[in-house]
């Protein structure tokens, strides 16, 4: 009887053992497969990362949620004579061929305003800063059409002095895509250096 139960035990312990070294060898297996995979998942996202996203050369455009940001630009000329210039104005050249209504005219000089605004905000910040510690002095003269406003333009940039022309969509009073409203900002005497010799409005 001894005997007997001796071997049914040691039966019963080389079986289990033998399931013990197969279930030890098959989890080992496991493991590695599972390590393997990770390793696999994780240098294939950042070779992705590296290779397949876009590289971003200066002065290029990137698009974030929507919304273009310009990276990379240069700050604009007007910008270092915020450090040194203390008079800063804007003005608003409205083309008086037109014949725009005063409520045309209020909101196209508005749509001017913010339009030359947003373009100096991320390269000339110091400019704006400057021109709203003076008031933010706005003066609304007039011309007589658009080729002169667009000879007046072209004086501005010589000067480095920033401009926006404002398009209008043509949904009231005047033809589509017609030029109405110019605004240049800068240091007082460069400014009038291009609008000097223009009239109030």
């Amino acid at each position: 009887m001894h005997f007997l139960l001796h071997q049914i035990i040691t039966v019963h312990i080389e079986y289990l053992g033998f399931d013990m070294i197969d279930m030890t060898w098959f989890s080992a297996l496991l493991l590695g497969a599972g390590c393997l995979a990770l390793g696999y998942f994780i240098g294939a996202r950042q070779s992705a990362r590296i290779f397949l996203s876009p590289r971003v050369s200066k002065g290029s455009e990137i698009v974030v949620e929507g919304k273009s940001k310009n990276r990379g630009k240069q700050p604009l000329e007007i910008e270092k004579l915020a450090d040194i210039l203390e008079d800063f104005k804007m003005v608003l050249v409205v083309r008086n061929d037109l014949k725009m209504g005063k409520g045309k005219i209020a909101a196209q000089c508005s749509h001017a305003t913010l339009g030359l605004y947003k373009k100096l905000a991320n390269r000339a910040p110091k400019s704006l800063n400057r021109w709203e510690m003076c008031g933010q002095v706005k003066v609304v003269v007039k011309i007589e059409g658009e080729d002169d406003m667009l000879v007046l333009q072209e004086k501005a940039k010589s000067l480095n002095l920033q401009t926006h022309i404002t398009i209008d969509a043509g949904r009231t009073q005047i033809a589509p895509n017609s030029r109405t409203v110019m605004a240049v900002l800068g240091p007082a005497d460069m400014v009038d250096n291009v609008t000097g010799g223009l009239k109030l409005l």
